[in-house]
């Protein structure tokens, strides 16, 4: 790998890791507060797990997008799929300001449906550049799934 590939590579996990640290912010002061206060169900993992699981998920994140951004920008489609691939980190982290930060669960149940969508996307549009960008991806859109489910039931119950 060359150093133009590594320095890439180091950009694109740094930039998805950010998006993870600016949820962090609305996160980390609710969950002893306002989250602990939730009713949640049996299944609901420990508050723990959260950061490691999504530290790997963002890093995923970032080796797909370097996978896109390798192909070159030159090409079109290229730079559309890594608009999609910013839109969808944005969306992302918005669940976060939406959860935690406005503790609304409503609006982030309808939020994340939008995420889902946006990985679903993102998923196809890298799958016609780089099919290993794309199933990247797909631990990030079955651990959002679970979220999502997770989410409506703190809703639900709530």
């Amino acid at each position: 790998m060359t150093k133009k590939n590594i320095f890439g590579l180091v950009v694109a996990v740094l930039g998805s890791e950010m998006a993870g640290i600016v949820g962090a912010f609305f996160t980390t002061l609710s969950i002893p507060t306002w989250y602990a206060t939730l009713i949640k169900p049996e299944w609901n993992p420990p508050a723990w797990l959260f950061g490691p699981v999504w530290t790997i998920l963002f890093a995923m994140m970032g080796a797909a997008a370097f996978l896109i951004w390798k192909q070159g920008l030159e090409r079109p489609d290229v730079r559309r799929a890594l608009m999609l691939f910013i839109v969808q980190l944005a969306i992302n982290t918005l669940w976060s300001a939406f959860f935690f930060g406005a503790r609304n669960i409503g609006g982030a149940l309808v939020e994340i449906g939008f995420l889902w969508l946006a990985i679903v996307a993102t998923i196809i549009v890298f799958g016609r550049i780089s099919r290993a960008a794309a199933w990247l991806l797909v631990p990030y859109l079955l651990w959002v799934s679970f979220a999502a489910y997770l989410n409506y039931t703190i809703w639900i119950l709530n």
